[in-house]
């Protein structure tokens, strides 16, 4: 799934907020905003957790050598970075890279 689709569904759903909280809506339109929103939020969720699932962490090691880490998200603040485990291989120093 790309971005763009995921950029879409979360305007959508902002949207779908806006509307529930202003408290201009019947209640029938009301129910049909909340089934949509729940449906995008689970969609963008979808997403996000699929996308997770591909991140790794190159960390360059000081003998020039990289570590492939698996991304494991952790409790952290919003504003911290989480903290990577679990070496998975090590890649050889690749001048290219990078």
């Amino acid at each position: 799934m790309s971005s763009e689709k995921f950029e879409t569904a979360i305007k959508k759903l902002e949207a779908i907020v806006e509307e529930l909280e202003s408290g201009k809506l019947s209640l029938d339109d009301t129910l049909k905003r909340y089934e949509e929103g729940v449906k995008l939020s689970a969609l963008c969720s979808d997403i996000l957790n699929k996308a997770e699932k591909k991140i790794e962490i190159l960390s360059k090691k000081q003998d020039g050598q990289f570590d492939v880490e698996e991304f494991e998200p952790t409790e952290t603040d919003d504003d911290e970075r989480p903290a990577p485990r679990k070496r998975i291989r090590r890649a050889q120093n690749d001048d290219n890279v990078m």
